[in-house]
């Protein structure tokens, strides 16, 4: 599939079906050990460094930054920081329970698992389906 068509569904809150994003620009949050596609993907969401916001439509990307890393609630915080950023899937090594709620009642898909590749790797996965939505958070939480 080309980029951007075969990226799956979001569901909404307060809706009673799924909206497909087939065939529509996506924009992919994965969350960064660096500034770059090339940068290794942080397996850590909610205290990661940074995250890139990458729009499959335009073919480009920007670099957010996760500066808050506060004492607790990090990962609910940069849920709300990709979230108000217009991300529709994040990308990451390992969610815990509270930041995945917080990325599912927002609408955004969560993929885990992507630690021990680099940003564009992880992109290219999950657009070939290597890479899929988890229904559940995949650690405790505040994992480190």
């Amino acid at each position: 599939a080309a980029w951007g068509e075969d990226s799956g569904s979001v569901v909404r809150p307060g809706s009673c079906r799924a909206r497909s994003m087939k065939g529509a620009g996506v924009k992919i949050t994965i969350s960064s050990q660096g500034k770059t596609l090339d940068s290794a993907v942080d397996p850590r969401f909610g205290r990661a460094a940074q995250f890139i916001l990458y729009d499959t439509e335009a073919g480009s990307y920007e670099v957010i930054s996760n500066t808050q890393n506060s004492a607790q609630g990090a990962g609910i915080k940069a849920a709300e920081t990709i979230s108000q950023a217009g991300a529709q899937v994040l990308i990451t090594g390992h969610c815990g329970p509270n930041a995945f709620n917080t990325l599912k009642a927002a609408g955004i898909a969560v993929v885990v698992g992507a630690d021990g590749c680099t940003v564009g790797q992880a992109i290219e996965r999950y657009r070939s389906g290597r890479l899929t939505a988890s229904g559940s958070p995949d650690v405790a939480g505040h994992w480190q």
